[in-house]
């Protein structure tokens, strides 16, 4: 099997470095050469591809919108498995399914990074025991669903889910993009700027991701406006219920929140 993967920054570059670990060929394409330089250099690819040629399966670990020109313009083998592992779906599966298309499609999230970004950062260990979410819907190919569940495997992801492409969007809206916008909101508090000696773990851990690279998510955010708008609101308006309770100095209300809050945490961990 000859996998291409187009983008080699941290998560595609991981893709390679895995799945060539792995004993898979594998084949990058990067709009910078030194990125392609590096990995080969590092033992994350076997080769260069010049384009889709030859290949299997194409893994696409690019932006956003240029995930959606390639999936709609890019001329992929007749047959080849053709896998996103964009952020958001449900914009790529409209693209993907507005005409017949003669490859086979799935869309895919590795639930895996790191605060840093680029190709330094990968690495062919960053998904062990991670998740990977699958999109299913009722034109999915069960063989190259089930090509794709292989290849997650062998790239030390230990759970594999598949969903929706809407409900994807509405749990990474949670699970993701909101952590994104409150640990970036978290920062701009004008104490985070002299804070030296006052933080610890809390501060650390709401503020892990806070800067990412802010062209790709705000891409993301857009994309996937409406389900992350819903989970903003949810949060604001309990976040008001603290500051209201809080006001009127009412410690047995702060109390009862908490304790919600805490059920809530403890039901998410009996669950999974």
């Amino acid at each position: 099997m000859q996998i291409v993967v187009y983008g080699l920054g941290i998560i595609g570059a991981s893709v390679a470095a895995a799945l060539k670990k792995a004993g898979h060929i594998v084949l990058g394409m990067n709009r910078s050469k030194e990125s392609v330089e590096y990995a080969l250099d590092h033992h994350m690819i076997d080769g260069e591809a010049a384009d889709f040629c030859g290949a299997d399966v194409v893994f696409l670990a690019l932006p956003p919108r240029v995930t959606m020109r390639v999936l709609d313009e890019g001329a992929f083998p007749d047959g080849c498995i053709v896998a996103d592992i964009c952020g958001v779906k449900a914009p790529l599966g409209r693209v993907v399914r507005a005409r017949p298309r003669a490859w086979r499609y799935v869309g895919t999230h590795p639930m895996a990074g790191k605060e840093t970004s680029g190709i330094r950062s990968a690495s062919a260990q960053l998904f062990h025991g991670a998740n990977f979410v699958m999109v299913r819907d009722e034109r999915s190919d069960d063989a190259a669903i089930g090509t794709v569940r292989s290849l997650a495997r062998d790239m030390g992801f230990s759970r594999i889910v598949e969903c929706s492409a809407e409900e994807h969007d509405r749990m990474i809206a949670l699970t993701s993009q909101l952590a994104h916008v409150v640990a970036n909101a978290y920062v701009t508090s004008p104490l985070s700027a002299d804070c030296t000696g006052f933080t610890g773990g809390s501060f650390q851990d709401m503020t892990r991701v806070a800067p990412v690279d802010e062209a790709m998510w705000a891409e993301l955010f857009c994309l996937n406006a409406a389900p992350l708008c819903d989970e903003l609101s949810r949060l604001t308006a309990r976040l008001e219920q603290f500051r209201s309770t809080l006001s009127a100095g009412d410690e047995e209300g702060l109390r009862a929140l908490m304790r919600e809050g805490k059920a809530c945490y403890r039901d998410f961990f009996r669950r999974n």
